[in-house]
């Protein structure tokens, strides 16, 4: 999920050289986007030998920008179940997500938002092997959201409709925030998307408790 409160990158100086080439774009991909970084700069990074990105990604840059939005997507899915564990209020739940993301943007001046959603933005329409990366971790997000909503509560009808507009709130929200530089947006979208949960558990639930909502 989107940058969203960024999980640490487990860049290890003693990991494998294929995989410090990987954790290495992941972080410049994420503060720079796919186009802004160059090979050349992912392996100084790596500190791997520059002929070793070729070894291991014989496709090039391409090859490993999607194994690296693969991955990237991977880490950031984690932070679904991190958040909505079972039994948890996902109302509240929701809350805390949209708060770590704001305090993610705060705590790195604006430089850490999505991971996927910047590539996404840059290469979907010139990149097939990249969208369809991309498409992929997108995917597997909704599907994680969508069950851990279904687990908390929320009915089953409407889990994916909840979960795509909660992750498209976050994703448009950190456009304006690092344009704006306020976390305004993404708070303002957190308790829309809270809103929205509460009323599929309880058409009555922003009436009633509306203390849930902070």
């Amino acid at each position: 999920m989107a940058a969203m409160p960024t999980p640490a990158t487990p860049r290890t100086p003693t990991a494998p050289t294929r995989e410090r080439i990987v954790q290495s774009s992941a972080e410049l991909f994420r503060r720079q986007g796919y186009v802004g970084t160059g090979v050349k700069q992912i392996v100084a990074e790596a500190s791997a030998p520059f002929g070793s990105l070729y070894h291991f990604f014989p496709g090039g840059k391409e090859q490993l920008g999607a194994e690296t939005i693969r991955w990237s997507g991977a880490l950031y899915g984690q932070l679904i179940g991190a958040f909505y564990e079972p039994g948890a209020d996902p109302v509240a739940a929701t809350g805390a997500f949209f708060a770590g993301a704001a305090q993610t943007l705060l705590e790195t001046d604006y430089a850490d938002a999505c991971p996927i959603a910047t590539i996404a933005l840059e290469v979907s329409s010139s990149s097939e092997p990249l969208r369809e990366a991309c498409a992929e971790v997108f995917d597997s997000w909704i599907d994680g959201a969508a069950h851990a909503l279904a687990e908390a509560g929320v009915p089953a009808t409407r889990t994916r409709e909840l979960a795509i507009s909660l992750l498209a709130g976050l994703e448009g929200s950190f456009v304006l925030a690092r344009a704006l530089r306020s976390t305004e947006p993404v708070l303002t979208a957190g308790r829309r998307a809270q809103e929205a949960i509460a009323a599929a558990i309880d058409p009555g639930a922003i009436r009633g408790a509306p203390s849930r909502l902070r």
